[in-house]
């Protein structure tokens, strides 16, 4: 594609799919160019360095999360909107994660999020400090309970670039970690029961279990002491 009819976008939403499929390490702009049927040189035109592109790409990627309207929605029910839409996302790119510790990351996408969201702490009564305080926690919460599975991801793609099965050494891997906890009493006893399994089987549950209890905490500050 000619570097005159290929455009910014095209390219960041290139980048994406390419990230989804390949992480960081496999970004690279004669890979992406082959993918737009582009000459490098083409999308260095536009964007000059990898590190803009990621942060574009990143930027690009919190628009996909519905912002609720704060008339007349219920704080918690627009706190949880915006949370579960996060993790949705974050899910989704699993990449970013790791971006986000390696890059500078900044834009309209990032910022209209947060203007949000200070917009709805602020309207359920918080100072604004606390209403900072309030939305980082959210943040935190939310962006940690996606390291496992963006963990996994990256873990199942090296190992299958080295020629093995990723399943068979995460299956093998569980194994020797069990044998390991049958030398401790408490982790013994949890594997003799089905609470295990239904922590692993059920992680949109334990999700929504930690946001409820973290909005439970921050709800408490808002009601007057006795």
């Amino acid at each position: 594609m000619p570097r005159d009819t290929l455009t910014a976008e095209q390219i960041v939403s290139a980048a994406i799919t390419l990230l989804d499929e390949e992480g960081l390490d496999g970004l690279n702009m004669r890979a992406l160019g082959n993918r737009l049927e582009s000459a490098a040189t083409a999308i260095y035109w536009h964007i000059k360095t990898k590190d803009e592109l990621v942060r574009l790409a990143g930027d690009a990627i919190w628009t996909e999360i519905e912002l609720p309207d704060l008339d007349g929605t219920e704080w918690r029910d627009a706190a949880t909107a915006m949370a579960t839409g996060l993790h949705e996302m974050l899910t989704r790119h699993p990449w970013f994660g790791q971006a986000l510790g390696s890059h500078l990351m900044y834009g309209p996408g990032k910022a209209q999020y947060d203007d949000r969201s200070l917009e709805l702490y602020e309207q359920a009564g918080f100072a604004p400090a606390d209403a900072d305080r309030a939305a980082a926690t959210v943040f935190i919460y939310v962006a940690g309970s996606t390291l496992g599975s963006a963990a996994q991801v990256s873990l199942s793609r090296r190992l299958s670039r080295s020629g093995r099965d990723a399943d068979q050494v995460l299956d093998d891997t569980m194994t020797k970690a069990k044998e390991v906890a049958m030398d401790y009493p408490n982790l013994r006893k949890r594997l003799a029961t089905t609470a295990a399994e239904e922590y692993g089987a059920a992680p949109d549950s334990t999700f929504d279990f930690g946001l409820q209890t973290i909005l439970d905490g921050l709800q408490s500050r808002l009601t007057p002491p006795r």
